[in-house]
């Protein structure tokens, strides 16, 4: 596609620019305002929301619908060791998820549909989203009436994902990405001297019991035919070898593709927590944070997608990681996909949020093709 090869050398540029400004969630104001200025330069009009994030809206010459794409901004807290010709300029936070690849191709899409090489039929809205990487920006815009506010049908997100191989596009009809939520237990016991235990109430073996414990929700409450995740994945606990533990907290995640077995995991947690603390009279105190809602693919635009690109599709199976696409989901029809970039022969190998995670850049050519041809596949653009 000529207008690719046209764009190549900007869409590298954006991309270094911006992985050597990565910030954290709601505080992109660099990252924003190199993406103000693009988008200026092409003349695109456009709005400044939740503090860092940007809608631009592209206007057809004879509209029928208005078709919505976002990216994420954010990156994350991890010091820099991957093989990218100039590494972070921001010390211990890096791109390490791949968001400055996301914005490059959605200013690449800018670019071409205010070339002369498009004419643009219908309405692009494009989202530049802050806080994916939590507390979560996309559910801040779809409450501020962003998708109402320019009547969007229906949406489309990308991400970059080393799981499968360049020149791929991974995805999967209905559920692609799970649920998300958290919960800190914490367990009040009696410290003691190790030597004297009935004296005190171990923290330590009641968390243990509680680990154990919960071990058998999604084994022996949740149907095996629909698939689910509970890890306690930190527990703290004690002071010295010789002290009974007065106090232990354990940390952990749940995760599925279903509000209603979430919700169940959730109930049988509280119930078998207040049954050990009734056993061993204790306090034991349960926080839950409820996080993305599972991103769930529509089944029409799925179909569509994967006629127009062919063998370059690859069906996967539904990952247990989560995104906050998924709101957008909840208000309209939306259709999230992975752009591959594992590449063993160029050691383009290491997983989203590693210090070492990379990916070639003709990827992004990959990623913004796959927007043009949803556009041209409905009509909106001709070229």
């Amino acid at each position: 596609m000529s207008i690719l090869e046209h764009l190549k050398e900007k869409i590298f540029e954006d991309r270094k620019a911006l992985h050597l400004i990565p910030e954290a969630g709601f505080n992109e104001y660099k990252t924003s305002a190199y993406l103000q200025n693009e988008l200026s330069k092409l003349g695109i009009e456009f709005e400044v929301i939740a503090g860092t994030g940007i809608v631009a809206l592209l206007k057809g010459v004879s509209p029928t619908k208005t078709i919505a794409f976002r990216t994420d901004m954010d990156g994350l807290s991890v010091k820099e060791e991957s093989s990218f010709e100039q590494h972070s300029t921001h010390e211990n936070f890096m791109h390490a998820c791949g968001h400055d690849g996301h914005m490059s191709m959605m200013l690449g899409l800018a670019r071409a549909l205010s070339s002369d090489e498009v004419k643009l039929i219908d309405n692009v809205l494009l989202i530049f989203q802050p806080a994916e990487e939590g507390p979560g920006g996309a559910e801040i815009l779809v409450k501020a009436g962003v998708l109402d506010k320019y009547n969007v049908s229906e949406i489309y997100g990308i991400h970059v994902f080393p799981a499968v191989e360049q020149g791929k596009i991974g995805l999967c009809p209905g559920p692609m990405m799970a649920m998300t939520g958290e919960f800190d237990i914490d367990i009040y016991g009696k410290s003691a001297h190790g030597a004297m235990p009935h004296t005190g109430v171990d923290g330590i073996v009641i968390a243990s019991e509680v680990v154990l414990g919960l071990q058998t929700i999604v084994s022996r409450n949740v149907s095996p035919i629909n698939p689910a995740v509970l890890t306690v994945g930190k527990l703290e606990a004690g002071e010295r070898r010789n002290i009974i533990a007065g106090k232990a907290r354990l940390e952990g995640t749940i995760r599925s593709f279903d509000k209603a077995v979430y919700n169940q995991i959730k109930t049988r947690i509280i119930d078998y927590v207040k049954g050990i603390a009734l056993a061993y009279d204790v306090v034991i105190e349960i926080e839950f944070r409820d996080m993305y809602p599972p991103v769930i693919n529509d089944q029409r635009l799925f179909s569509e997608f994967i006629n127009f690109h062919g063998d370059k599709c690859k069906v996967i199976e539904p990952q247990m990681i989560s995104e906050d696409f998924s709101y957008y989901q909840e208000k309209v029809p939306g259709l999230f996909y992975f752009v591959g970039t594992y590449n063993k022969e160029k050691d383009y190998v290491y997983p989203l949020h590693s210090s070492k995670f990379n990916f070639d850049n003709y990827i992004l050519l990959d990623g913004l093709e796959s927007y043009i041809n949803v556009l041209t596949y409905k009509g909106s653009i001709q070229i």
